[in-house]
C-alpha cells in the first residue's frame, strides 16, 4: 500500500518515509527525518531533522519527536507525550550543541502525558505509564510509574503485567501468551533469550 499523506500535513523534501505510512492532520515532518515502513503519525505531531524512526512506529496525536530522539521498531507514543533534548535549558543561552541523545528501544511503550528527559535509553518493551517522568535509563520489559518513574513491575512482549518481583531470581509467564520470562540479578529476559 502507499503512503498517506493528509493535504494539511507538511512532509519538508528530503524527509524519507517509507511504505504504507498514514500521516494525518497538521503533522509536520523535517526535511532530515528517517522514518520506517507502516508508521502512524497522529494529528499535530512534529517530527524533527535528526530524528531516526523504525518500521511500525505509532505516534499518537499531539507529540513532537524532536532532534536526537531515535524510535526503534514497533514503539507507542502515546497522546502527548513529550521528549526534551536540553537538559538545562534557557531562552537566553544557546545550547543545540549541547543536546543528547535518546534512544528508545523496540516495542517500548510510552503511555499519554509521559516525559522522557533527554540522554537516556528506554529498554526493550519496556513501558511508561500515563504521567510518568523518565530521567534515567529503563531496562528491557520494566514498568515504570510515576513522578519521578520508578519501576514498578515487568511487562510481557504483549503488554501484559509480569507476576515477578522487582529484584532477584524468579520466572513467570506472560497471561496472554504464555512466553517464559525469567528475572535473573533483577535483570527480565524472555526466556528462550536469556541463553
Amino acid at each position: 500500500m502507499a503512503t498517506t499523506i493528509h493535504p494539511s500535513a507538511i512532509v519538508d523534501d528530503g524527509a524519507v518515509l517509507g511504505e504504507d505510512c498514514r500521516v494525518w492532520h497538521f503533522v509536520h515532518i523535517s526535511a532530515g527525518a528517517r522514518i520506517g515502513a507502516r508508521c502512524s503519525f497522529g494529528q499535530n505531531v512534529y517530527v524533527g531533522n535528526d530524528v531516526r524512526i523504525g518500521h511500525d512506529v505509532k505516534i499518537q496525536n499531539n507529540v513532537s519527536v524532536y532532534d536526537a530522539v531515535t524510535l526503534e521498531d514497533e514503539v507507542f507514543c502515546g497522546p502527548s507525550m513529550v521528549f526534551t533534548n536540553v537538559y538545562n535549558p534557557r531562552a537566553a543561552v544557546p545550547r543545540k550543541a549541547e543536546y543528547r541523545r535518546t534512544l528508545v528501544r523496540r516495542g517500548a511503550t510510552l503511555g499519554a502525558n509521559c516525559t522522557i528527559v533527554c540522554g537516556v535509553t528506554i529498554g526493550a518493551h519496556a513501558f511508561v505509564g500515563a504521567g510518568a517522568l523518565v530521567n534515567r535509563d529503563v531496562p528491557d520489559f520494566a514498568l515504570m510509574l510515576g513522578v519521578p518513574a520508578r519501576l514498578a513491575g515487568w511487562m510481557s512482549r504483549h503488554g501484559e503485567r509480569l507476576a515477578l518481583p522487582l529484584s532477584g531470581d524468579a520466572e513467570a509467564r506472560c497471561p496472554a501468551t504464555g512466553e517464559r520470562y525469567l528475572l535473573r540479578g533483577g535483570v527480565c529476559a524472555l526466556a528462550e533469550e536469556a541463553r
